[in-house]
């Protein structure tokens, strides 16, 4: 039979019992608060993205649906994001759905609450409202490549004209 010693038995038990809080918060919070994965779990072929209708170069940009809200078509590709320049209204809700031609690629607006990966196969479908007009950079933030700095965009967000 093996000795174990004392102390090695109280830190194992100390760390077991560490592992089962930390797991046990983790569950709680997700339960109480109602947080859960992604529902929008859409599937597209990453290979045939550019033949597809929404994803198609003609159709990337943005778009006014007739509630007033703006749909934001976008496809993130080393060593870019398609379109290079967005203009979208302030405080008015703006729909991104991103698809990614290659890897894993992430988007970032600073000073917002935009952030989510892109990941090849799936269309990331982001919400969020910017209330505050200017210029903000839109950057990758997942490590993609060797150019992974130089893939950035540009968000105009322009006086929101329905409240004057």
């Amino acid at each position: 039979m093996i000795h174990i010693d004392p102390w090695e038995k109280t830190w194992v038990y100390i760390v077991g019992l560490l592992i089962v809080v930390m797991l046990g918060s983790i569950l709680y919070t997700a339960f109480a608060n109602s947080i859960h994965p992604p529902s929008n779990v859409e599937t597209i072929d990453s290979a045939s993205l550019h033949l597809s209708k929404e994803f198609a170069e003609d159709n990337l940009g943005v778009k006014t649906r007739a509630d007033g809200s703006v749909t934001v078509t976008m496809v993130a590709a080393r060593y870019g994001f398609y379109p290079q320049r967005i203009e979208v209204p302030a405080n008015t809700p703006i729909r991104f759905r991103i698809a990614s031609l290659d890897v894993v690629h992430g988007l970032h607006i600073p000073e917002t609450n935009l952030a989510t990966m892109v990941i090849p196969g799936f269309v990331s479908e982001v919400n969020t409202t910017i209330p505050k007009p200017g210029e903000y950079p839109l950057f990758c933030n997942e490590y993609c490549g060797l150019g992974h700095h130089y893939m950035w965009s540009r968000v105009t967000v322009t006086p929101d004209t329905t409240t004057n």
